[in-house]
């Protein structure tokens, strides 16, 4: 089952001009990661991206959800946020994984990923409420008249 649920008072970094945000969970599941594909396209084209922009941000969307969906725990969540604003969507997926589960930053999907954003980072940071960690990639994605 997928829900989209309202930001609760996070403060991650929001995105450039900042703008709204939503908040998909979905279970760490390959076959969930098209739900995911198809908001942050559906998003898109609701803030007047281009066609160019919401085919790169669909693949990656997919790249990042793929990494992290092959090392999440099974029977964890893929939380995904989405927070569009006038000149770019920043995208952070995070999933928890076992404490030994390390993101690759030498594969074909990841160099994928850093050519389709304008940014992307990747943090692993201990999880507050399991054993283990929480694997985040957030990118960024800008329109062309704004790419720096």
């Amino acid at each position: 089952m997928s829900t989209v649920e309202p930001d609760a008072g996070r403060s991650e970094r929001p995105a450039r001009g900042a703008g709204d945000l939503i908040e998909v969970r979905v279970a760490a599941d390959p076959e969930r990661v098209a739900v995911l594909r198809t908001v942050v396209a559906g998003l898109a084209m609701r803030a007047d991206f281009d066609l160019d922009i919401v085919d790169d941000l669909r693949l990656a969307v997919d790249e990042a959800c793929s990494s992290l969906v092959r090392l999440a725990t099974p029977g964890t969540r893929l939380v995904a946020r989405f927070q569009v604003a006038p000149s770019a969507i920043t995208v952070a997926v995070t999933v928890a994984a076992p404490e030994d589960a390390m993101l690759r930053r030498d594969t074909f999907g990841w160099q994928v990923l850093t050519t389709l954003a304008t940014e992307v980072t990747a943090v692993a940071r201990p999880s507050a409420d399991r054993a283990g960690q929480l694997l985040e990639i957030e990118f960024v994605k800008c329109r062309r008249e704004a790419m720096p």
